[in-house]
């Protein structure tokens, strides 16, 4: 007994028929692609079945009138997308909303398990009755609050307007003092710096704990937004770290396992148009954003010159190249920031912070190894890991083992993944990855814990050693063996 009835549903209607038992795991396996269409699942099959072209694993399920709950052989399976629901009575399996399944190769099933985790809002149950006791409200809970587009408000205009008036406000003008400040101790030692330079040192005061650009970030986290539901842009960022970041991570290893890169999302799915944010787009949106405040107050002092160089694209540090300013560059007072700005002169500065906003994510970064955070952005939302060369393993050229990695891997014996993780973002929890202050505040308790125990124990193991070292002496000095 391994075949069952399958039974899927989506916002066209009802598909039914029969299939092998295993075939009914792998799609369930494939709701962590967040298909929703029959299309879309089948396409996300793909994962963990190799496709044959002259052969459909769902040829035999069509649209029906309604649901067929009738069992056949082992059972049968509800696969609801409009309502994000499985229901499940058989006696092949009971897949749940995470696990993993065996991958086959589209001849035979191999040994090689596939992890899947589906996001959080499927819903699992064990019987046709219950399913349909709860499907219906589900289906219009979803149909109530239909998918944002979050990307929009987080990339677009609502960014860009909320950068150049802030900068313009009273709250940005702790940034604008030290700015000020700079210029005037770079007049008295009649020194010249390129823009980038003078506002890096502005963005942060040796003598306080504040951090004007900082303070400016946290506050664009932080408030909720209507535009958002309510939400903040930091609860919509990581509302789907952990599941991205799982899912990747189980394709990354698929790719380990089988030499093969795994199919992608098509960019015309739901799951791509709508995607979740994982670590890499978190990590790059903190630095664009930061790209971002600095690039508003340096069309403040750059010349039409340089800021044509700044909306191409230009780094901070190929700035200097096009025009070197001293702080004595004839630019509006920085001691005096306009609490209010003339509406042309607004979409003046979010036309040009658009402008920069695309150069910067379409131009290769250095600090990514020159790779472009729009194909960064774009592969993470595609489930694509990002593999790397045999050569870019290596982190040091003298290192033996770093060698030997790099020549394996050439042979076709591994592949690495290129990763970011945060660490260059403050030590904030509007940075950190954590969602609730409480969390974050715990985690830094358990490392100041750990961290003091650490320390203390290695002082008395350096009090060890030198004592050791100290008797040792001692009993050479007087000629003895000290064992």
């Amino acid at each position: 007994m391994s075949e069952i009835k399958l039974n899927l549903i989506d916002a066209q209607g009802v598909f039914s028929g029969t299939l092998h038992g295993s075939v009914a795991d792998a799609m369930v396996a494939s709701l962590s692609a967040e298909p929703e269409t029959f299309t879309e699942l089948e396409a996300a099959l793909a994962r963990f079945i190799k496709p044959r072209t002259s052969f459909s694993l769902l040829a035999n399920v069509t649209k029906r009138d309604g649901l067929d709950e009738d069992p056949w052989d082992s059972g049968v399976i509800i696969i609801d997308l409009a309502s994000r629901t499985v229901a499940i009575e058989s006696t092949y399996s009971q897949p749940g909303p995470h696990g993993e399944v065996k991958y086959h190769d589209g001849i035979h099933l191999t040994d090689v398990p596939i992890r899947y985790q589906l996001p959080d809002d499927w819903a699992f149950v064990y019987s046709v009755a219950e399913y349909k006791g709860i499907s219906e409200q589900r289906k219009r809970a979803r149909e109530a609050n239909p998918p944002l587009d979050t990307r929009s408000v987080l990339y677009g205009r609502p960014l860009l307007e909320w950068i150049v008036k802030t900068i313009h406000s009273s709250h940005g003008a702790a940034l604008w003092r030290r700015l000020a400040e700079l210029r005037a101790r770079l007049d008295a030692s009649d020194q010249t710096i390129e823009p980038a330079a003078l506002l890096s040192e502005a963005g942060s005061d040796d003598n306080t704990d504040t951090n004007p650009v900082s303070d400016i970030h946290t506050d664009w986290l932080m408030t909720p937004r209507e535009d958002l539901c309510g939400q903040t842009p930091k609860e919509v960022l990581l509302a789907k770290t952990d599941y991205i970041d799982s899912d990747l991570e189980s394709r990354a290893l698929q790719w380990t396992f089988l030499g093969e890169g795994p199919p992608c999302l098509s960019v015309d799915s739901f799951a791509f148009r709508f995607a979740g944010f994982g670590t890499h787009e978190w990590v790059i949106y903190y630095d664009l954003v930061r790209h971002l405040i600095w690039s508003a107050l340096l069309c403040q002092s750059l010349s039409p010159r340089g800021l044509e160089a700044l909306k191409r694209g230009a780094n901070y540090g190929e700035l200097k190249s096009v025009e070197p300013i001293s702080s004595a560059s004839e630019t509006r007072d920085e001691n005096v920031p306009r609490t209010s700005v003339d509406p042309v002169d607004i979409e003046s500065a979010i036309a040009q912070l658009e402008e920069i906003k695309t150069a910067w994510l379409e131009r290769p970064q250095y600090d990514y190894d020159s790779r472009t955070p729009a194909i960064l952005i774009g592969n993470e939302r595609k489930r694509l890991p990002i593999a790397l060369q045999p050569r870019d393993m290596i982190i040091d050229e003298n290192c033996p083992t770093c060698q030997m990695f790099a020549d394996e891997s050439a042979l076709g014996l591994g592949v690495g993944f290129w990763h970011l993780d945060g660490s260059n973002m403050d030590d904030d929890f509007a940075f950190s990855h954590f969602q609730t202050r409480d969390k974050w505040e715990a985690e830094r308790r358990e490392w100041a814990e750990f961290s003091e125990k650490f320390n203390r124990e290695w002082e008395e193991s350096q009090q060890g050693i030198v004592g050791t070292e100290f008797v040792e002496r001692e009993l050479g000095s007087a000629g003895k063996d000290p064992f």
